[in-house]
């Protein structure tokens, strides 16, 4: 799977099939790495400008530190489980975080999820 020449342009069109299945696939996709235990395929964006949207996969339990969405962000867990101050969500959930709120992700070993930023994530740390 690519993303296009660069993560900074928006592709005419991106296809991901059969998410649900992810896990046995996975290898499919170029991963880098994002954070300590986390890594990203970004479909689009860069992450710092602009909307982005991504594939984290959680190779151990890690955190992903506190940050705030200057837009709106939507986490698909598309295997295992994730979890923040909200809560708990499992494969198949769908989280929508407003502008404005503030949080830190956790995930259990071989969670991968796929997040889509309106507007770039700003970490505290």
């Amino acid at each position: 799977m690519t993303s296009g020449d660069s993560a900074s342009i928006l592709p005419a069109a991106i296809e991901l099939r059969n998410l649900f299945q992810i896990v046995e696939h996975q290898e499919d996709y170029e991963w880098e790495y994002f954070r300590e235990g986390v890594d990203i395929h970004r479909l689009y964006g860069d992450g710092i400008t602009g909307p982005t949207a991504a594939l984290l996969r959680y190779r151990e339990a890690a955190p992903i530190p506190s940050h705030v969405h200057e837009g709106y962000e939507h986490i698909l867990v598309l295997s295992g489980s994730q979890q923040d101050q909200e809560g708990k969500i499992s494969a198949g959930t769908l989280r929508i975080h407003a502008p404005g709120s503030t949080h830190i992700g956790m995930a259990e070993p071989g969670c991968i999820i796929l997040a889509i930023y309106e507007k770039p994530v700003r970490f505290f740390q």
